[in-house]
């Protein structure tokens, strides 16, 4: 992409973590897990060099995208952190950092990671966001898309100049191939909304959470299929249901369709049980109470 370049700087398999900078602005998208905030900053530094780092964009308040922006703001600490409105209210939460802390600690034990300081509290948002809000990045110039359904708090970021889009979950977690694995946690009506509303931009090129940016080729079959992915799956929770199967029966079914490959290296198989476990009762609760 002319004049912008995109460095992933994750260092864990799970990460979510990629440096924008058009050599004089920089911006962090997402910021992946605590225990790899340091070393997230550490790869950060060898892009930039003495540069600083001028933004952090937060895509939702989960603890493997958010997470990691405390540890990086000790080293970074001029960044402004640019997250959803409805962020703020989660990272002020005892029981979400309490979450964070648990599920991180979690995670970092199952790589191998020792003892490390928990910077929970030092969570913030310097710009809340909105629906149409215009952040200026130096010469860059993003438009704040929400897109509830991961999250209630889940937000993209369009650079209409380039096409460029920063995705969020909401819209689908993707292999770089044919596997696009839906993850709505909060809504399914609200994902199929916010999967209708990113149709409509002029998308050429997507960063795509814990993948990277996607070439063209790559982007539209992304967002060819993107929402089919999400009804699809909806159908066949359903459609189990219907068949009599048990909720375990169709966690193992609807993981055993996602989970190989390159998704399941980067999802922790505790997560995809806890995310499709609650995916099926989002589709029954909202399917079979109308």
């Amino acid at each position: 992409m002319k004049n912008i370049k995109i460095t992933d700087v994750r260092c864990q398999k799970g990460d979510a973590a990629f440096l924008i900078d058009n050599g004089n602005t920089s911006i962090l998208y997402d910021t992946g897990f605590g225990f790899t905030g340091y070393d997230v900053a550490d790869n950060i530094k060898l892009v930039l060099g003495e540069r600083k780092l001028d933004y952090i964009f937060l895509t939702h308040s989960h603890y493997d995208h958010a997470l990691g922006s405390a540890y990086i703001l000790r080293r970074y600490p001029d960044a402004k952190v640019v997250a959803g409105k409805y962020a703020v209210e989660i990272f002020g939460r005892i029981g979400a950092k309490r979450t964070m802390k648990e599920l991180d600690a979690k995670f970092a034990k199952k790589c191998g990671a020792g003892d490390y300081e928990f910077l929970g509290d030092e969570l913030k948002v310097d710009i809340a966001v909105d629906e149409g809000d215009i952040i200026k990045a130096g010469d860059m110039e993003f438009e704040v898309v929400n897109l509830p359904g991961h999250t209630k708090c889940s937000v993209g970021f369009y650079c209409r100049e380039k096409g460029l889009f920063l995705s969020n979950e909401t819209l689908g977690v993707y292999d770089g191939e044919k596997n696009i694995v839906p993850s709505y946690l909060v809504s399914y009506e609200d994902t199929i909304k916010s999967i209708e509303k990113a149709e409509q931009l002029d998308i050429k090129y997507l960063l795509a959470p814990h993948y990277g940016i996607l070439n063209e080729k790559q982007t539209k079959y992304f967002l060819d299929n993107m929402k089919a992915a999400s009804e699809q799956t909806a159908q066949e929770i359903l459609d189990f249901f219907k068949n009599g199967k048990s909720d375990e029966e169709i966690l193992r079914m609807i993981k055993n369709k996602f989970w190989h490959g390159y998704i399941k290296a980067i999802y922790p198989e505790d997560a995809v049980n806890l995310n499709t476990s609650i995916m099926i009762q989002l589709i029954k609760k909202d399917f079979f109470s109308k």
